[in-house]
């Protein structure tokens, strides 16, 4: 039997500047904060929810399109160097995508912010027709100031991804 999960509501990241992450969050992907940020220190409730005794951290949460971001800077216990070329293909959360109208106008304002793409977006990958309309889908993964990695995608119908 299912857990009756209703949706996703968030993703939750961990960074090292937490000032940055509000940077590329709510400035470059254009989430919105609809809750007042969070800092902790010696609390016993959310050292157990989060299974770290003795953290202390500040969090920001920002909706974006349909879900919400969980945006936090652990002071202590302090994480470990985050390798910036992390493999997609190491277990665990490898990314989370963004659809977009215009894959290629999104690109270039990231890039012009200093975010890194794995490759350029194919655009030969959408089909432009005489009527106006457009079929097919254009993805691209990049890297958040951290290193994270994040994927742009843009979709028009087509049989093989649906959009939200």
């Amino acid at each position: 039997m299912a857990i009756g999960a209703q949706g996703v509501h968030h993703i939750a990241v961990s960074v090292p500047d937490i000032a940055k992450a509000r940077t590329f969050y709510i400035e470059l992907l254009g989430a919105v904060e609809e809750v007042p940020p969070l800092r902790w220190r010696d609390n016993p409730f959310i050292d157990a929810l989060v299974g770290l005794p003795g953290s202390v951290a500040e969090q920001f949460i920002c909706r974006l399109g349909n879900t919400h971001i969980e945006v936090f800077e652990y002071h202590a216990p302090r994480s470990d160097a985050q390798d910036p070329n992390r493999g997609v293909n190491q277990f665990g959360y490898t990314h989370f995508a963004l659809q977009v109208e215009d894959i290629a106008a999104a690109c270039a304002r990231l890039k012009a912010a200093g975010i890194r793409l794995h490759a350029e977006p194919d655009l030969g990958t959408i089909t432009h027709h005489a009527d106006g309309s457009k079929t097919g889908f254009c993805a691209v993964y990049a890297r958040d100031f951290f290193g994270n990695a994040f994927e742009l995608i843009e979709i028009h119908p087509n049989p093989g991804i649906k959009p939200i």
